[in-house]
């Protein structure tokens, strides 16, 4: 089968389509508007009296966003920065993070996302690679900034506070994060600008219009740097319209038997930098006119549970690892549920008992979808009117067509491993200035080569196994570690685990399970007893090591290559 052919496959066979809820149509319609800033507008003056987020007790109307972002939009166009200038924004969730993403958004520039808690050197070369021009940053990451700046074209920094935006409450707020938990660091950057002084000046100007058109660039969206040094995956307006759109729809879809209320309120626990808070949260957020909570330290569990407590939440986009540990929490098994209408999992796989224990906790499923930074991000989903957990990714969402294929391009039987391959709108213009890259993970009918591994089942639902890169080789037999963790975390002793490949010089590799234990009196005997009722031989962790803690990411992925090193 050649590359065209695997191409006609895909388009004609569209087995997916009968699974859909009845609400979803296989095609989204023409986008409404040309840009995100346009989008942002129509919005904010459509719900202008509503909330549209809050953080720490504070919140920011729709009309309020669209104010202050304009301040934000209207400055960066007076410093001299042009449509197209990439601006960095380095910030946890607070409140100014969607003030200044839509402000830049809304001047034509394109937003840089950059995770706060990056080394001097990992900040260095995000912005050196995307060329950012101005950088807006919390007080608490400024002397990582300080460190960073030589060799980037960086012109105009902006240092903000916790407190910027919490009126006299944020006195208080800043006092207690400087002086008691002394969480900011000494720094010196002499020709910074303070947030509220950035602010004072956008508000005797004017934000000119700029004519951003769909395919112009609207993120350079770094990934994780999983296949290599980290790349910036390019989005456009019009990719982000698309999955905001394709997102839409299929929410709907969670309707059909239960009652939408009149303003959706979102939790937003996961960071507001990374691709799936972005759009799940941030965009779709805007779009339907919702309530973002912004939970600026979501390790913090014990504070996470009392914002639950004071809001009616009804969507909950999160990790496994987030539903793991609010579930260990006792304060939260004593919440009430009930306004919960929809769970998204995403970032990682959601194993089964995590997921099991969840719906009989909460009465609420997960809703496992599937997507990445160069896909805007969803690019598959498990109906949203389900009422169990399936263990699947869920079916290509509206507008998009999974191919399962070989690394030769051959399109594998349905039921059969390969790499999960994605077309759609959805999908990335391509790797900021890496041709190269570009180039290996684009085929020639237009398929994103993902990385992951997975099969399609007849009714057109995805598994996804693992990584190409994360698979273990035993004795020639293909190992997948998603499969050893979760049945290693159905053994009610286990908390977290995680399992990678190590040199065997019989068996070329052998099977090592990390474990941070529930119960302290689980025994490594006793755990591979476990393994080995639920695992055929090849794939039992041959080694067990007990820790305190799991590596993670600031998203809470589990990282198998920190436990390799």
């Amino acid at each position: 089968m050649t590359e065209m052919t695997a191409r006609a496959g895909a388009r004609s066979n569209k087995i997916w389509l009968a699974s859909y809820p009845p609400t979803v149509p296989e095609e989204i319609a023409p986008l409404k508007h040309r840009s995100l800033g346009e989008l942002f507008e129509a919005s904010c003056a459509r719900y202008a009296d509503r909330p549209a987020f809050s953080s720490m007790g504070k919140s920011l109307s729709f009309a309020q966003l669209g104010v202050e972002s304009g301040k934000i939009g209207a400055w960066l166009q007076a410093q001299g920065l042009e449509r197209g200038d990439r601006v960095a924004v380095m910030l946890p969730n607070v409140l100014q993070n969607p003030v200044i993403v839509y402000g830049i958004l809304r001047a034509g520039m394109i937003v840089v996302n950059v995770n706060p808690l990056y080394t001097p050197r990992e900040l260095q070369h995000q912005l050196k690679d995307s060329g950012a021009k101005a950088i807006f940053v919390l007080e608490n990451f400024a002397h990582t900034v300080e460190q960073a700046l030589s060799e980037t074209d960086i012109r105009h920094i902006v240092v903000g506070t916790m407190g910027d935006m919490l009126g006299l409450k944020g006195h208080i707020v800043n006092l207690v994060v400087r002086r008691v938990k002394k969480l900011v660091p000494a720094w010196s950057l002499p020709t910074a600008k303070s947030y509220r002084q950035v602010v004072a000046e956008g508000e005797r100007l004017s934000l000119k219009p700029t004519d951003v058109q769909p395919q112009d660039i609207a993120f350079l969206q770094y990934t994780g740097g999983t296949t290599g040094i980290s790349k910036g995956a390019t989005l456009s307006h019009a990719n982000l319209l698309a999955n905001k759109e394709q997102m839409s729809v299929w929410l709907d879809s969670a309707f059909l038997e239960k009652q939408r209320p009149e303003q959706l309120q979102f939790l937003c626990a996961l960071p507001l930098y990374h691709i799936f808070a972005l759009t799940v949260n941030s965009l779709m957020g805007v779009a339907t006119g919702s309530h973002n909570i912004l939970i600026a330290n979501p390790r913090d569990i014990p504070a996470l549970v009392k914002d639950l407590q004071k809001y009616s939440i009804h969507i909950f986009p999160g990790l496994n690892t987030l539903f793991n540990a609010l579930m260990n929490n006792a304060e939260f098994q004593k919440l009430d549920f009930s306004s919960l209408k929809l769970v998204f999992g995403g970032g990682m796989s959601v194993q089964r008992p995590v997921a099991e224990r969840w719906l009989a906790m909460t009465g609420c499923p997960i809703t496992e979808g599937y997507g990445l930074s160069e896909t805007s991000p969803v690019a598959t989903a498990n109906r949203c009117n389900s009422k169990e957990f399936s263990g699947m990714i869920g079916l290509p969402i509206s507008s998009t067509e999974v191919s399962i294929r070989e690394d030769d391009g051959h399109e594998v039987d349905n039921g059969n491993v390969g790499e999960i391959c994605i077309r759609g709108p959805q999908v990335m213009v391509g790797y900021w200035n890496r041709p190269d890259e570009t180039a290996k993970v684009m085929t020639d009918d237009g398929f994103f080569r993902t990385g992951d591994m997975g099969y399609m089942d007849a009714r057109g639902y995805i598994k996804i196994v693992d990584r190409k890169k994360d698979m273990i080789l035993v004795s020639g037999f293909n190992v997948y570690p998603n499969e050893v963790e979760e049945v290693a975390a159905m053994h009610p002793g286990v908390l977290e685990c995680a399992a990678i490949g190590i040199p065997d010089e019989h068996s070329g590799e052998a099977v090592k399970l990390f474990v941070v234990k529930k119960d302290p009196d689980l025994t490594e005997a006793e755990l591979k007893s476990h393994c080995a009722a639920n695992l055929t031989n090849y794939k039992r962790p041959r080694f067990i090591e007990f820790r305190d803690q799991l590596p993670k990411s600031n998203v809470g992925k589990i990282l198998r290559r920190e436990l390799r090193k």
